[in-house]
């Protein structure tokens, strides 16, 4: 019979996957476009928007230009029947526009403090996002874990997309997949919570905060992405290390005493979705 210690570190490489890349090192923009796919795809597939997020963006973009839209056309109008019609819209349109306002606002709020942590830190090695009430209770957790030799990026680079970034964020995405993301059943919204390994000198109280004690409960085994430049050697324990569903996300020994976690204050919380089906 499998020991109770076996069992858990059979569990641990099941939900460890490595990505080698074509690429010689991991820059700020890589780790910032794949970061943020993971983010819209973690939302879609455990049901915490109706749609893909890009699609929502264009959806709330077109939302607001039509609601300006309409209250000219209402202001305009002279005719009682179309100045009711346009006023029926324009309510409408305010309504989903409130319903969708916050979500959006939080997820811009995200992407923007996680642009200024790269531009400060651009060697970000650690990632986490945990589903759930509270990091230290959550649902589901996915570690994303980038080997070590990130350049630094000027602002202005970081929000590049290239053909090749394109590449890595489909085999991450595939990754997921593969080890069954979103086959759960949805049941209802829910927390997520971004969490980054940084530097203790780092400063940005408006957009993250220290959690130098972080660790979760000990029975949820993270989902976990390592990827690695074809330059890195392949053993990237000391950047990343393997962490054990026993001791959650305490750093271990072999690693700097300078790196600690940081939260996101930007909470992205999920929409609540009439009669959902079930998740494939």
């Amino acid at each position: 019979m499998m020991r109770k210690s076996e069992k858990k570190k059979t569990m641990a490489e099941e939900k460890s996957t490595e990505i080698e890349m074509t690429t010689d090192s991991i820059d700020a923009a890589l780790i910032f476009h794949v970061v943020y796919d993971v983010l819209a795809f973690l939302l879609y597939m455990h049901q915490q928007i109706p749609s893909m997020l890009q699609d929502m963006t264009f959806q709330f973009d077109s939302l607001q230009t039509e609601r300006k839209e309409e209250i000219v056309l209402t202001q305009n109008a002279h005719d009682a029947s179309f100045r009711r019609k346009n006023l029926g819209r324009k309510r409408d349109i305010k309504l989903e526009i409130k319903r969708l306002e916050k979500l959006m606002n939080t997820i811009s709020g995200l992407r923007t403090a996680f642009q200024y942590l790269l531009c400060a830190v651009p060697n970000v090695e650690n990632i986490v996002f945990v589903f759930g009430a509270s990091p230290r209770r959550p649902h589901h957790v996915y570690e994303i874990c980038f080997s070590n030799g990130s350049k630094n990026f000027l602002a202005s680079e970081v929000m590049t997309r290239t053909r090749m970034i394109e590449v890595v964020s489909r085999k991450v995405i595939r990754a997921l997949i593969s080890k069954g993301v979103g086959t759960v059943s949805y049941s209802g919204p829910s927390k997520l919570f971004l969490l980054v390994k940084a530097p203790t000198s780092f400063n940005m109280p408006l957009h993250f905060l220290p959690k130098r004690e972080f660790q979760h409960t000990k029975k949820i085994v993270p989902y976990r992405l390592k990827l690695i430049s074809r330059n890195s050697h392949k053993d990237i324990s000391a950047s990343c290390p393997v962490y054990k569903a026993a001791t959650g996300f305490q750093q271990q020994q072999n690693v700097s005493s300078d790196l600690v976690w940081f939260q996101c204050r930007h909470v992205i919380k999920g929409l609540a979705l009439g009669n959902p089906t079930p998740e494939e």
